[in-house]
């Protein structure tokens, strides 16, 4: 594995105690908290590779990014390595603020507590927002309102980069998309709506933004090849530790593994960048 991944990975280790939800039970944790639990750092459905290729579509050097649901930092530490002139990071969660706020100081940069769908920072304020695996959680509604504020806080020309769980085909039968979405709600404990490409198209479209690029992956989040390439040997070595140690997490990454092996053709990894009209 490349020195970098191996560094990244031990760059963004973090105590199972500083994680949000740590203090819930296991079994009602949601998924992506419960990975992080087992010591898994790269959380996006499409895996570093899809967000690095996302990143390279947008000018991040000497531009004020805001950077909504950073979580963990892997994708911060990607912004902040590129240059922006003004970092913000956006989470309602007091830990992953706790946990990237850090990483802002040593660029002058802020994280706050805050809604993506009402940040409170002024309007055109941001040449690029980016986002990644939040809007999949929301209900439409909540999608449209986050991706609203994404539009009133960049300046006319503004970049949206997203990356989040899609469907495929486009023409996926209704009754398929509504098995996946209850489906996926029992096994990482939210009420995921994955879309379609031509549904996430339609809706950033529909709330003022030009669609300029799009990227897929495939959904291989608990793949062995996948964890290989985002975690490095040594952060794939810790996660099956954890795994083996640790039985009721081991059940849910089962449950999880069984969900994601059964849609395998049908979920993907989606990135979108978009301009503001």
């Amino acid at each position: 594995m490349d020195e970098q991944t191996e560094r990244a990975a031990k760059a963004t280790d973090i105590p199972a105690s500083c994680l949000p939800q740590s203090d819930r039970d296991v079994e009602h944790m949601q998924g992506h908290w419960v990975l992080a639990r087992l010591g898994k750092r790269v959380l996006r459905p499409g895996g570093e590779r899809l967000t690095k290729r996302m990143l390279a579509q947008v000018t991040i050097t000497g531009r004020r990014v805001v950077e909504f649901a950073p979580g963990l930092g892997r994708t911060t530490r990607l912004i902040m390595a590129a240059g922006p002139s003004a970092y913000t990071g956006i989470d309602r969660d007091e830990r992953v603020v706790d946990i990237i706020k850090p990483l802002a100081d040593s660029v002058n940069g802020t994280c706050v507590q805050a809604d993506a769908a009402s940040t409170g920072l002024p309007s055109e304020s941001a040449d690029v927002v980016i986002g990644e695996a939040m809007l999949t959680m929301q209900s439409e509604r909540g999608k449209r309102a986050i991706i609203a504020e994404a539009h009133r806080l960049l300046k006319p020309g503004g970049l949206y980069a997203i990356h989040e769980m899609g469907l495929a085909p486009n023409d996926l039968d209704e009754s398929v998309k509504d098995a996946i979405r209850k489906d996926l709600a029992r096994a990482i404990k939210v009420n995921a709506r994955p879309l379609t490409d031509a549904e996430w198209r339609s809706l950033l479209e529909s709330e003022g933004f030009e669609v300029l690029r799009s990227g897929s992956e495939p959904m291989a989040l608990l793949k062995m090849r996948r964890n290989l390439a985002d975690e490095g040997v040594s952060g794939v070595l810790r996660i099956m530790h954890n795994v083996l140690a640790h039985r009721d997490l081991r059940a849910r990454v089962l449950q999880m593994r069984r969900v994601f092996n059964e849609y395998g053709d049908k979920l993907t990894g989606v990135a979108f960048v978009a301009r503001r009209k």
